[in-house]
C-alpha cells in the first residue's frame, strides 16, 4: 500500500507557486516538490498528485490525501461531467486547467487510486509537513 500526501501553494494568486508530495511506500518515505512562476494555487494543487502519480507503478494500491476539495471533487465527481460536456462547466464555461485535469484523469484511470480529502491545518503530521514543503517551494527568488 502506498500513501501520498499532496499540497499546493501560491502565496499571491496568481504568482509564484509550489507543489509538494510525500510518498510513503511501505514505510519508505520519498519527498518531492517543485515550483512555477506566474501560476495559480489550483494549478499547484493539481501538479502535486500528478507528479506523485507519475512515479507509481500500475500494480500499486495508492491512497492520496489532499486538503483541496477542488482536486478531490474534481477527479472523483466533476471530471466525468466535464468530459461528457466537452470540457464545459455547468455554467457552459471552459474548464480551467484542462491540461492538468486531462493528465490527472489519465494517470488516475491507469492506476488503482483512492482519493481522500483531509482537513487542512488540523494537526495531521504528514499534511502539515507537505503544506510547509509546498510553501517553501513557492518562495522563488
Amino acid at each position: 500500500m502506498i500513501e501520498i500526501y499532496t499540497d499546493g501553494s501560491c502565496l499571491t494568486n496568481p504568482g509564484n507557486g509550489g507543489w509538494a508530495a510525500i510518498i510513503n511506500k511501505d514505510g519508505k518515505i520519498k519527498k518531492i516538490s517543485g515550483s512555477e512562476k506566474n501560476t495559480t494555487n489550483n494549478r499547484m494543487e493539481l501538479l502535486a498528485p500528478i507528479n506523485a502519480l507519475r512515479e507509481m507503478s500500475v500494480s500499486s494500491e495508492i491512497t492520496i490525501y489532499t486538503d483541496s476539495q477542488y482536486v478531490k471533487l474534481g477527479i472523483t465527481e466533476w471530471i466525468n461531467k466535464w468530459i461528457i460536456n466537452n470540457w464545459q462547466t455547468s455554467k457552459k464555461e471552459d474548464v480551467k486547467n484542462k491540461d492538468l485535469w486531462v493528465e490527472l484523469y489519465n494517470l488516475n484511470k491507469s492506476l488503482n487510486v483512492k482519493w481522500n480529502w483531509i482537513k487542512a491545518h488540523a494537526g495531521n503530521p504528514m499534511n502539515e509537513e507537505v503544506d510547509l514543503m509546498a510553501k517553501k517551494a513557492s518562495n522563488l527568488d
